[in-house]
């Protein structure tokens, strides 16, 4: 079994750089903590889903996990800076918007989830002032934000950070030594930590352990989330790669039956994200054999990245297939040059998230109860008393931050 921190890599002659990365770092928090540089609040929900680190630690699926959580109860609206897009300001995802203007994650959710707003600023108080003020928007209820732990000069009602299992923060270093973007005292700034990526066969004691070490203060809530594996579908076509009905060595429920359709096909593992480490653990066992093509986490696919897929497939043995992730769809779908049987080939894996230890229920009701003390019109808004005046409660010059600091 993989064990947490297992991916974490550490350069030591670059201490020394850390060491003075990290007292940058340190000194703008210290701005911020003082008030020298300031953090807004706004007067409707926000909550943040962030990390400290540099690569994926989760934050798409459980952004998608909220989304699934509200989307029937309030208008939801998801504020990304849009890594890697070719705009620049502020762009409200439409119809008619592609993936280059927005970027590849909240192009993702865009196209998953057609009745919420998706909009990317890499000033984040300025998106929200759009998202909250424009005529086309104005009905939000509740705004995401993606990726902007680090992004102080919003004050989120709820700041999630989510810590990758095989990555923990507690044992790595400041960039460029290791991969955090902070000191790791900044996860004192988190109202929820997410252990992410776990694996589903951790013991009772390695949950015990992990709490210890983690060492948050009282009013900090600690989750653990494993990845879940949906039916894989066709990135050019409509066909999706059905599981089948198999039991794993043991006689034991399989752990992934998602994952039983690939027990036929030489697999390879095409992906372009930060850490592809855990697809490959989980999808070797039920392939007759994996191939992995990786690239950096974001990678634009080049001519010459084309050629290597087509021949890197050509050369697998038959009957095989390649299974990509949804990001990576959204980019493949925007190349030419695939060969038809790639095309024809070719799978993206839903992921989705599961919270472990039964904590589920406990994290959904922290999530709502949020949205609706502070909600302006959202059908979880719930006045106790319809004669307080316009400028009581619901007055738009009151910051509706809540912090579970003071629950």
């Amino acid at each position: 079994m993989r064990t947490e921190g297992d991916l974490i890599k550490v350069n030591d002659w670059l201490l020394p750089l850390s060491w003075i990365y990290g007292s940058i770092v340190r000194f703008r928090n210290w701005l911020f903590d003082i008030g020298l540089k300031k953090s807004r609040a706004f007067s409707i929900p926000v909550i943040s889903v962030g990390n400290i680190t540099v690569g994926g630690s989760g934050k798409t699926p459980h952004v998608e996990y909220l989304i699934r959580l509200l989307h029937d109860k309030v208008k939801i609206a998801v504020l990304s800076r849009g890594y890697k897009r070719k705009s620049h300001g502020y762009v409200l995802a439409d119809e008619k918007t592609e993936m280059t203007e927005i970027g590849d994650e909240p192009f993702q959710m865009h196209q998953k989830f057609k009745d919420i707003y998706v909009a990317v600023d890499a000033k984040r108080v300025r998106g929200i002032d759009h998202l909250q003020n424009d005529g086309e928007t104005k009905d939000v209820d509740v705004v995401l934000l993606d990726d902007a732990f680090q992004h102080r000069y919003v004050k989120p009602g709820i700041n999630i950070l989510l810590v990758d299992y095989h990555r923990l923060i507690i044992y790595d270093k400041m960039m460029p030594a290791g991969r955090l973007r902070e000191p790791l005292s900044g996860k004192n700034r988190a109202d929820i930590v997410i252990i992410t990526k776990c694996p589903k066969d951790l013991k009772p004691m390695e949950f015990r352990v992990l709490t210890k070490a983690m060492n948050l203060y009282p009013f900090q809530k600690l989750y653990f989330t494993c990845i879940d594996y949906d039916t894989p579908k066709g990135v050019f076509n409509s066909k999706e790669l059905k599981p089948k009905d198999i039991k794993s060595d043991e006689e034991e429920e399989v752990k992934d039956p998602a994952l039983t359709g690939m027990t036929d096909y030489h697999v390879l593992l095409l992906t372009g994200i930060a850490s592809p480490k855990q697809m490959e653990h989980d999808i070797k066992p039920m392939a007759k054999g994996v191939q992995t093509l990786s690239f950096g986490d974001h990678h634009q696919f080049k001519r010459k990245d084309i050629d290597r897929i087509n021949s890197t497939f050509e050369a697998m043995p038959e009957p095989r297939i390649i299974i990509t992730t949804e990001k990576d769809a959204v980019r493949l779908r925007d190349t030419e040059g695939l060969y038809e049987t790639v095309k024809e080939s070719m799978y993206e894996l839903p992921i989705k998230v599961s919270f472990m230890l039964e904590q589920q229920d406990n994290f959904n009701e922290k999530i709502i109860s949020y949205v609706r003390k502070n909600s302006r019109n959202s059908i979880l808004a719930k006045r106790k008393d319809d004669n307080k005046s316009e400028n009581g409660n619901h007055s738009g010059n009151r910051s509706r931050t809540i912090s579970f600091r003071n629950n």
